[in-house]
């Protein structure tokens, strides 16, 4: 809903236990930092609305998100992006399992 309104297309979209990797198409009437602010801004309110308990967890400051982020917008392969985004997941469980087989996790 938030990035219809802004005209924001998501292009791909990986949610994480810790981490959210996404891939989205701005219009160049909108700075990164801009879209970036909208959204972390917004998702914090719905979420602590949705959520109280999650006020009570010390994440940064009284913050949900982090300050950071990546954001690239020339130069790397978009296809190769595009399937890390994708297939991040399985990629994760399949490390794990690795580890778990040589007892290091």
């Amino acid at each position: 809903m938030l990035c219809e309104w802004r005209s924001i297309e998501i292009l791909e979209m990986n949610v994480k236990e810790d981490h959210i990797h996404v891939i989205l198409s701005i219009p160049p009437r909108l700075s990164i930092s801009e879209v970036m602010g909208m959204l972390k801004g917004k998702t914090a309110i719905k979420l602590f609305k949705s959520f109280p308990t999650l006020k009570k967890k010390p994440y940064w400051g009284k913050h949900f998100w982090s300050r950071g982020y990546c954001v690239s917008s020339i130069g790397l392969d978009e296809n190769k992006i595009r399937k890390y985004v994708k297939y991040q997941e399985e990629r994760e469980r399949q490390e794990e399992g690795d580890q778990q087989e040589f007892g290091l996790f």
